[in-house]
């Protein structure tokens, strides 16, 4: 995954390729993901996935090759600089978030701290009592 510095949000060749299945699998073309942060998790924050058929108008919208992600401006503070992949393993599937801000994340990957040297105030960082994937919302 090269980065395009135009691009605050880069997303895999894999990433793009699940979305689209997903939304073939929906059957509805008008599908967008939107990609969120919000408070909670082990970590303090967690990455949320859901599908929308319309955006805020202060919403930025990233096209991949056909694929809309909607990413409110809120989100975008935590986001910026990150890079999400979708992984297919004997461990399972899910989309991982590679987060440049970062300061630590929960086992699993689906939440994360920004607090300076690792303080998640006070939720282990360990991936106990975590998902085991992040999931999409459908």
């Amino acid at each position: 995954m090269s980065a395009d510095p135009s691009i605050p949000v880069l997303f895999s060749f894999d990433a793009v390729c699940k979305v689209r299945e997903l939304i073939v699998e929906e059957g509805n073309p008008n599908l967008m993901l939107r990609v969120s942060v919000s408070g909670g998790g082990c970590s303090g924050l967690q990455y949320g996935f859901a599908f929308e058929e319309q955006s805020e108008s202060e919403d930025l919208v990233i096209d991949n090759d056909g694929v809309r992600v909607l990413i409110d401006p809120i989100s975008l503070q935590y986001l910026s600089g990150a890079q999400i992949d979708f992984q297919d393993g004997a461990d399972g599937s899910r989309f991982v978030i590679k987060n440049p801000n970062a300061k630590a994340t929960c086992g699993c990957g689906s939440s994360f701290s920004m607090a300076e040297n690792g303080n998640t105030n006070g939720n282990p960082a360990d991936g106990k009592g975590c998902a085991s994937r992040t999931p999409v919302d459908r």
